[in-house]
């Protein structure tokens, strides 16, 4: 399938970038495809990260004012590439090029992941603004850039954020702001060579309730069937959010962005947008023992 937003026009948008770098493509990889477009460039030390959204370009700026910050205090992050201006521009696209890491065993995992989630709520927050968790917002802006999404579709997803835009704000309210990844699962960490466990990803990273960072793990074991590894989390991380009074809530945020992130690039993959309707069915029916399967897995 083709698109704005296809693997050609990535590939394409990634030469132009190491190009204006100076740097070669030949051994360009592609690491993954889904939200963003990320190619490693393991002759060069870099991972070039392109937006695969035109309405969510302001994140990008944002997600370089973080890198910095978090270079400065040495937060447990991966580092943009040092003497290149950043965000890189081309065309409508916007990117960003990060130090590679490469891959170190063992491979991180949910216990990993839960001692990093707690040395990453600890880090305060930084001296300028961010976003509070607007899960909804998000939502809306990923609507309005969509490719092939049906009216009827489109009036659902419409009606799932007007019910539950109100339940986020409230539970923003009445819950400790702190910093927040945003999107932590174990395919956001990295290993590096001295044995450190870094994040990466920082689109959605914003001031919420620190329980936002739990749920990404545990709706994933109801969805995915990754029951182990919501286990682990809770044991390394010491709390389990399933027994939080806003895990309903915080539930549906989660499923919510796991199905609206497709909907910029359903007409770039025939199975993503299977996948697409087959979450989105699930969620209409209840149908809750029908598993879905991760777009990383599809594209």
């Amino acid at each position: 399938m083709s698109g704005r937003f296809s693997q050609e026009a990535m590939t394409k948008a990634m030469r132009e970038i190491t190009a204006g770098l100076g740097v070669p493509a030949d051994d360009a990889r592609l690491l993954h495809l889904t939200n963003n477009a990320v190619f490693a460039l393991p002759s060069s030390s870099l991972v070039i990260r392109i937006a695969r959204t035109h309405r969510l370009r302001d994140r990008v700026a944002k997600v370089v004012r973080l890198a910095r910050w978090f270079a400065e205090i040495d937060a447990p992050t991966i580092r943009l590439a040092p003497e290149i201006e950043q965000p890189v521009e081309v065309g409508e696209l916007v990117a960003t090029v990060w130090t590679y890491v490469p891959p170190c065993q063992p491979a991180p995992t949910a216990r990993d992941l839960g001692s990093a989630l707690r040395e990453f709520h600890a880090l305060g927050t930084p001296p300028f603004a961010l976003p509070e968790w607007d899960p909804v917002g998000d939502a809306r802006r990923r609507l309005s850039d969509a490719d092939g999404l049906s009216p009827a579709d489109h009036d659902y997803l419409v009606a799932w954020c007007d019910r539950l835009e109100p339940q986020v704000a409230a539970l923003n309210q009445r819950s400790k702001q702190v910093l927040v990844h945003g999107d932590a699962h174990v395919g956001n960490l990295l290993r590096g060579p001295m044995g450190r466990v870094t994040f990466c990803d920082f689109d959605a990273t914003c001031i919420g309730p620190w329980q936002v960072d739990l749920a990404a793990v545990a709706v994933g074991a109801a969805r995915f069937g990754t029951s182990e590894a919501h286990g682990q989390l809770a044991k390394a991380y010491g709390v389990d959010v399933i027994s939080d009074e806003g895990w309903t809530v915080l539930r549906e945020a989660r499923e919510l962005k796991m199905i609206i992130a497709a909907v910029p690039l359903l007409m770039t993959s025939q199975t993503l947008a299977e996948e697409f309707r087959r979450r989105l069915e699930s969620i209409r029916t209840q149908a809750k023992e029908k598993a879905w399967k991760p777009f990383s897995e599809l594209s």
